[in-house]
């Protein structure tokens, strides 16, 4: 994330891309909307690692028990800091590089047909670790679920439901001018998901599996995650011999304008390696891992 002064061309919540090859120039005006550009990658995690990571977090007495979500929102957010270009996004035509790393989520105040959502909102930056991400998400939570705060975002929607159709479709008209020139005001998208780096849904925690889930038009968001419900899978060793593991299916939707494939493959790459190394998300999100040489190192020794 830059700092400094702005210059012209830049938006209140981003900066131009200054520096983009004449292709992730061009893109935007061959496919303008976003909903057009959807990647979908679904990839297999091994929770092995990470079980046995969160017996060791979770001791006796803990109020608030570190989850398989908190894990993969560390392992996201340390991921982004190392690969930037996941922070990006295109709006009005132009490429532009995020000032923060945000994460939003939908939480449900009870399980039930009826319980009411709630729109959750955090930020990570280079320091952020799986603690500091942990408590993030405690304080968020417990203002929606213990204390019924509402969200700003969704006290917005309540009140716009109440006019006429016809003015809530000058509203979004003048709203989506706004949009287009990064001139909305932090008010109206601070808390609203689809101006997140990433909007993410925990599918697993009302039993149903991972799979895709669209981007939408609205907004600077380029990443969608969905987590699926654990499962057990066979694993197989160079022997043949087979072992059940407990497994979860994680499923990306990228606008394909922010980067290339060459980039989205070495950043899943990361972002699995973190996966089976948790205890690297207590390091600070800016430290460099070296993912690549001991992956490869790994696979040699395999080979051998």
């Amino acid at each position: 994330m830059k700092e400094g002064k702005k210059r012209f061309g830049d938006r209140k919540d981003a900066r131009l891309v200054r520096d983009a090859d004449a292709l992730h120039v061009i893109m935007p005006y061959i496919m303008p909307n976003r909903a057009d550009n959807e990647a979908f990658i679904n990839e297999k995690i091994d929770l092995t690692n990470i079980n046995a990571y969160l017996k060791e977090k979770n001791v006796e007495g803990i109020d608030f028990k570190y989850t398989i979500f908190h894990v993969i929102t560390a392992a996201l957010a340390k991921t982004i800091v190392l690969r930037p270009k996941m922070n990006r996004f295109i709006k009005g035509h132009r490429l532009y590089q995020r000032d923060k790393i945000t994460f939003s989520f939908v939480a449900k105040k009870v399980f039930s047909d009826n319980g009411e959502e709630a729109l959750t909102f955090i930020t990570c930056d280079e320091d952020s670790t799986v603690d500091s991400v942990h408590e993030s998400i405690k304080k968020k939570l417990t203002k929606v679920r213990e204390k019924g705060e509402v969200d700003y975002t969704t006290g917005m929607m309540n009140k716009l439901t109440k006019v006429p159709r016809f003015v809530m479709r000058f509203i979004f008209r003048i709203l989506r001018v706004l949009d287009y020139y990064g001139r909305l005001p932090d008010s109206l998208c601070k808390e609203d998901p689809e101006f997140a780096t990433v909007f993410m849904t925990n599918l697993g925690s009302i039993k149903l599996n991972a799979g895709y889930h669209h981007l939408a038009n609205w907004g600077t968001n380029s990443i969608f995650v969905v987590l699926g419900e654990k499962h057990l899978s066979p694993y197989y060793d160079e022997n043949g011999n087979v072992e059940m593991r407990e497994t979860m299916n994680i499923g990306f939707t990228l606008d394909e304008r922010i980067a290339d494939g060459y980039y989205y493959s070495k950043t899943i790459k990361l972002f699995k390696y973190l996966l089976e190394n948790p205890h690297l998300l207590e390091e600070p999100a800016g430290q460099e891992v070296d993912y690549e040489q001991k992956s490869g190192s790994a696979v040699a020794e395999m080979l051998r």
